[in-house]
């Protein structure tokens, strides 16, 4: 075959070759150009090819709006030490021991506090906690000490500007009603850290305001159940700026006749804006109107996001309608800030339940739509009072007819109880009753009698007839467990508790001599055959 040189081809349209260069042109120009391309953080476009979009990308990062407590180490994690005892403050970094009665640092690395002042677990938050006291009881009897009060102090990491709105929340630890009554956790602060720590040493002088430079920022009123956290606010707006505070018990002396313990953990002290600007659900997230809502304020544009991810003409502080379930996120920008909410977690809650239900026969049970009537396992979904599903899985059990059979004996001229009936006589009884679930049940009793004889009459003379007292029966008796024997004074002349393995009789004597004739009297414990322990008393003549 004859070989084909390149001269042999047909050469190439110059309009063709122009096309090919004119598309790799434009490939390469827009390769080059989303390269070049900032992302826009507000249209849900990969503006530069990155594959992350929005609030994904790290284009669009901005300050996350939560607050940041401006006390050092406010959970007590960070540690200089690991305490062993009581009265180591100083080993939480960050904290000043700021009065003479010495605060607490408990810690799970070592020490957990006091053996009668168990703090309530598990720690709201970490594993560091403080430990105060208001008042003290020595321990040699001395009389209470009302002033013996124990606080921590910090300096702040930025001072509480003047006329500025704060917020300080915090967890309360309560050891029992006994050891930790109700309290007013109060609030201090001061315009210099020189001022910590205060009181000279002096362990009876008190709160801070009793000497110089501090002033009361606020208190709140702390109670709880036994061994357990509460959390708590206070609000306070300072006439100046503070550098320095401390917390713990109330200024007033105590009252307390025994010691008292409490606990402080995750103290957080921001501005009250940034504890204010969360979002918020407005109504129930089952609820067929939820939306999600960030305070309102003239003077900041919005972007809500989900899943970082702009939705596009969300603009308001309060969405006009939900996206579905995800999480949520607003972009606040003002002329200086740009900050973004905390992601907001949205799902829709739904509820499972197990319901056990027993019918009597020929009932129906209403299920949802259904009336059931057969044994078996159901599955239906209902909706709570709030919206939400709820998917129910009955177990049904039907029953049929129930009827039972029991066997019972008695003596004759005594009754047998059973349900609102007395049956007297043997033989085969049928009783209708009404079972615990509601239900008709037939029970068939079948009615004996005991087959006992005790003689009223006996000759103990020696003869081989009739020469003793005992109690006769067939099969019925096991055994007679014991027979006592009384004169008619009511004098104890016999008694047998059953020690031998012989039958119990009475001959007539006492004391080895043969009595008197007369009627005496019995009384005897009878084992039965079905269990029961029956008791006779009766009369018994005797003559020789």
């Amino acid at each position: 075959m004859k070989q084909k040189h390149y001269s042999d081809w047909s050469p190439i349209p110059w309009s063709i070759l122009f096309a090919f260069c004119f598309i790799g042109f434009i490939d390469h120009f827009s390769e080059s150009n989303s390269k070049l391309m900032q992302e826009i953080c507000d249209n849900a476009v990969d503006d530069d090819g990155d594959g992350l979009i929005d609030l994904n990308d790290p284009d669009c990062a901005c300050e996350t709006l939560e607050p940041v407590s401006l006390i050092p180490n406010p959970s007590f994690e960070d540690q200089r030490c690991c305490p062993i005892g009581r009265s180591q403050m100083d080993c939480a970094e960050g904290w000043i021991q700021a009065s003479a009665p010495t605060t607490d640092f408990i810690h799970s690395c070592d020490w957990l506090g006091w053996e009668e002042f168990p703090p309530p677990l598990p720690f709201p938050d970490g594993e560091g906690i403080m430990g105060f006291r208001d008042g003290r009881v020595p321990r040699n009897g001395d009389a209470p000490e009302r002033n013996w009060k124990e606080y921590a102090g910090a300096c702040l990491l930025s001072p509480l500007k003047k006329n500025v709105k704060y917020r300080f929340e915090f967890h309360v630890g309560f050891v029992d009603n006994t050891s930790s009554p109700p309290i007013n956790i109060t609030f201090f602060g001061t315009n210099s850290c020189e001022n910590l720590p205060f009181g000279g040493g002096d362990e009876d002088f008190g709160c801070p305001t009793n000497g110089p430079g501090w002033t009361q920022l606020g208190f709140v009123n702390a109670s709880s159940s036994n061994n357990s956290w509460r959390k708590l606010t206070i609000e306070v707006v300072p006439d100046e700026d503070i550098h320095a505070i401390a917390i713990g018990p109330p200024c007033v002396p105590t009252n307390n006749s025994t010691n008292t313990y409490y606990f402080f953990d995750n103290l957080v002290l921001a501005d009250l804006r940034s504890f204010e600007f969360q979002i918020t659900g407005t109504t129930h997230p089952c609820a067929s109107n939820f939306l999600l809502s960030v305070p309102d304020e003239t003077n900041l544009s919005y972007q809500w996001y989900k899943n970082g991810v702009a939705l596009i003409g969300e603009t308001a502080a309060t969405l006009s309608k939900m996206a579905g379930e995800g999480f949520y996120q607003v972009r606040v920008l003002d002329d200086q800030l740009c900050l973004i909410t905390r992601a907001f977690p949205y799902k829709i809650p739904s509820y499972t339940e197990s319901l056990q239900v027993t019918i009597c026969k020929d009932e129906a049970y209403s299920f949802g739509d259904q009336f059931l009537e057969q044994s078996g396992v159901y599955i239906d979904t209902f909706q709570t009072i709030d919206g939400c599903d709820s998917v129910v899985t009955l177990n049904l059990t039907a029953l049929g007819n129930i009827t039972d059979t029991t066997y019972a004996k008695i003596f004759e001229g005594e009754s047998y109880k059973i349900g609102p009936r007395r049956l007297t006589t043997q033989g085969k009884h049928s009783v209708v009753l009404t079972s615990a679930l509601g239900c008709d049940s037939l029970v068939e009793v079948n009615l004996d009698f005991y087959h006992v004889y005790i003689p009223n009459i006996f000759s103990p003379n020696g003869d081989g007839r009739n020469d003793y007292f005992t109690i006769y029966g067939n099969h019925e008796i096991v055994a007679i467990s014991s027979l006592s024997i009384f004169d008619r004074w009511g004098a104890l002349i016999f008694k047998d508790n059953g020690g031998s393995n012989e039958q119990i009789a009475w001959d007539g004597t006492h004391r080895g001599r043969y009595l008197k004739d007369g009627v005496y009297v019995y009384k005897a414990s009878v084992l039965m055959h079905d269990g029961t322990e029956q008791q006779f008393t009766g009369s018994v003549m005797v003559i020789k």
